[in-house]
């Protein structure tokens, strides 16, 4: 039979009802019922799509603002104050309680973006919090620094055209990613001796975010760079980051070889009678079985002889302590992200170099660091087909997952307050002292309580 007449043969079983073989009458009661198999085929495929709906359902209904914090000259609270703040502020975690609420209202932890802007070569500080989180924000902000104006702002976002890449407009970007597990920290202020008793004077003192503001006011007319930080705080629970960061402190420390399984007291029994008995017969025939040179057993007991903290160098030991300090804390889930965008005729390619020239004072070698992420990047690789509709593609979807304040699948890593604090601060004239950036001369302050009131 040819295979056209086995087609024609298959067509006239499904529509005429004649069987002329198992396997045709097979695929015909597969054509038939086969509405009862696919919803446990395609179970997993719509509960994501069902769940992503409604994530989205409920993270568009929930109102967000933006807050301007307007920075005096003189920020006298040490770096410790901003990481004080972000322990605060971790009380805005709120997860859902059980499963209908992730299933049915979509209810997700929420992020707060904090972003650093430059507005045509005029630095800003940005906080876009959720409306219900905001008096939070406020009373633990000025709990630390009670010096700095919180204002409500327009979305700067929306400043410029929505539709960019145009034939206008035109961007870079990218997010950041770090170097090592995210159980390694960052170089944080402690390394900066930004707390050091020493430094008595202001302006002595050293802050990685004087550079980045510096860099900012080198842009000008139709220029805009935007540095974002999305962070959702965390528990062990959705991010077991404890763990963790112990497994590589006992991968360092060589504790993490597989211990023998514990055997029963008649197999322990069996396998030292057969030891024994295999050691006389070899000392009866003279057959002697070296098991090593004499400096080898010596090293061997000098290493059982000493704890394993003791067999490892300084820089190790360092690596360790920065790790257990890191998972000690107080830790957000974060997405950084950095994008320049300018009119076409003022476009600048190396001031794409900018974020990741920020980014980069955060990294040691013996504990982390972070760099741009390649996925994002808005750039074509290899091979260089439909390369133009790539990046058109890759650069409209950057503009808005920073609009819309949302990272990508698996842009996110761990960061500790400390290292959060570090990254976004509000440092004094003294240590960053950028004319462009705009500052307050007196804070605002409402009458006391006491004062008496005329009825």
């Amino acid at each position: 039979m040819t295979p056209d007449q086995v087609i024609l043969q298959s067509i006239q079983s499904i529509f005429i009802g004649e069987t002329f073989s198992p396997q045709i009458l097979l695929f015909r009661n597969i054509l038939s019922y086969w509405w009862v198999v696919a919803p446990f085929i395609l179970w997993s495929i719509l509960n994501s799509v069902f769940v992503l709906y409604m994530r989205t359902s409920w993270g568009v209904a929930t109102k967000r603002v933006v807050l301007e914090v307007k920075i005096p000259q003189s920020v006298t609270k040490p770096l410790k104050a901003m990481e004080n703040f972000f322990n605060a502020f971790w009380a805005s975690y709120d997860p859902p309680t059980d499963w209908r609420t992730t299933f049915f209202e979509g209810k997700i932890i929420t992020a707060t973006s904090f972003e650093i802007v430059s507005l045509e070569g005029v630095p800003h500080f940005y906080i876009r919090v959720p409306a219900m989180f905001r008096k939070l924000l406020e009373s633990t902000l000025y709990a630390q620094y009670p010096e700095i104006e919180l204002v409500e702002a327009p979305d700067y976002v929306a400043t410029v055209p929505q539709d960019i890449p145009n034939q206008d407009w035109d961007m870079w970007g990218c997010d950041f990613m770090t170097l090592k597990p995210d159980v390694y920290p960052l170089r944080t202020y402690a390394d900066f001796f930004e707390e050091n008793g020493e430094v008595r004077d202001e302006k002595n003192k050293v802050d990685p975010m004087a550079s980045l503001l510096e860099l900012f006011t080198h842009i000008g007319k139709g220029e805009y760079i935007w540095f974002q930080v999305n962070a959702k705080p965390i528990s062990v629970k959705e991010n077991d980051f404890v763990k963790r960061g112990k497994k590589e402190v006992d991968k360092i420390m060589q504790r993490a070889k597989a211990q023998p399984a514990k055997q029963s007291g008649l197999v322990d029994f069996l396998n030292n009678t057969v030891d024994y008995f295999v050691e006389v017969v070899l000392k009866i025939i003279g057959i002697f079985v070296p098991v090593g040179t004499p400096e080898e057993k010596a090293s061997t007991q000098k290493q059982e002889l000493f704890p394993p903290a003791m067999l490892i160098s300084p820089g190790e030991r360092e690596t360790i302590t920065a790790i257990e300090r890191k998972i000690s804390k107080t830790c957000y889930e974060c997405n950084i992200r950095f994008i320049y965008l300018a009119r076409r005729e003022n476009f600048n390619s190396g001031i794409k170099s900018f974020g990741p020239g920020f980014t980069a004072q955060f990294g040691t070698q013996n504990t982390n660091g972070v760099k741009p992420w390649k996925p994002t990047l808005t750039k074509i690789q290899s091979p260089d087909i439909f390369a133009k509709a790539r990046l058109f593609v890759k650069k409209r979807n950057m503009f808005a997952k920073y609009r819309d304040r949302e990272p990508y699948p698996g842009s996110t890593f761990v960061l500790s307050t400390e290292e959060l604090a570090t990254i976004y601060h509000f440092p004094g004239f003294e240590v960053a002292p950028v004319a462009a950036l705009q500052r307050i001369e007196i804070k605002k302050a409402p009458p006391p309580s006491t004062l008496p009131i005329e009825e």
